[in-house]
């Protein structure tokens, strides 16, 4: 069965957008980004919400701009094809290998799990994330830590009141102080008949 994985970056003190909106103590720098690129090599499927996939809409085109150099131009070569499940309410229409979302995400994640596919189906966004963690339908947590405090925003973890034990897969420590964590779910075996 395929792995759904949740990976964002997130403050210190545990939000992926500040109270501003803003999110440029994200950006990573080569070799941050060069884990980015590792990552999505092992992704079948991405679910994003509209925030995100308006963000991610520059990587449609990006091939396109003579200013990227070799590590950006690698990062769209593996975005750009890949299949992308777009939630939102108020698009009407998506672009490139995207598609609308018909249903909920729960809906989606058991139907691409049904399907014969490679890749883990990765959700990126905190709204998808919580409804998907809600249903316990996500297998690990990857969390980039930037070395910041915002003081607020767009929580990385949702506030549900649902214990969730984790096992510590890596660590890395980057040389911009950036620390990855990647959790796996604790799923209790259960026992045979």
């Amino acid at each position: 069965m395929r792995n759904v994985t949740y990976s964002m970056s997130t403050s210190l003190d545990g939000y992926i957008v500040g109270p501003d909106g803003g999110f440029d103590w994200t950006v990573p720098d080569e070799e941050v980004f060069g884990h980015f690129t590792d990552e999505i090599r092992g992704v079948g499927v991405h679910l994003l919400g509209r925030r995100l996939y308006e963000t991610m809409l520059y990587w449609e085109t990006a091939d396109e701009d003579p200013s990227l150099d070799a590590s950006m131009l690698e990062w769209a070569a593996l975005w750009k094809p890949l299949p992308k499940v777009v939630f939102s309410t108020t698009l009407s229409e998506v672009q490139g290998t995207a598609r609308l979302a018909s249903g909920s995400i729960v809906d989606e994640i058991e139907r691409l799990r049904a399907e014969p596919g490679e890749g883990d189906i990765a959700i990126g966004g905190a709204t998808l994330a919580a409804e998907a963690a809600a249903s316990g339908l996500i297998d690990e947590y990857r969390v980039m830590v930037h070395p910041v405090l915002v003081g607020g925003g767009i929580p990385y973890f949702p506030r549900r009141e649902r214990r969730v034990d984790l096992e510590l897969v890596e660590t890395r420590t980057f040389n911009s102080h950036v620390v990855h964590l990647r959790y796996r779910v604790a799923r209790q075996e259960l026992p045979a008949k």
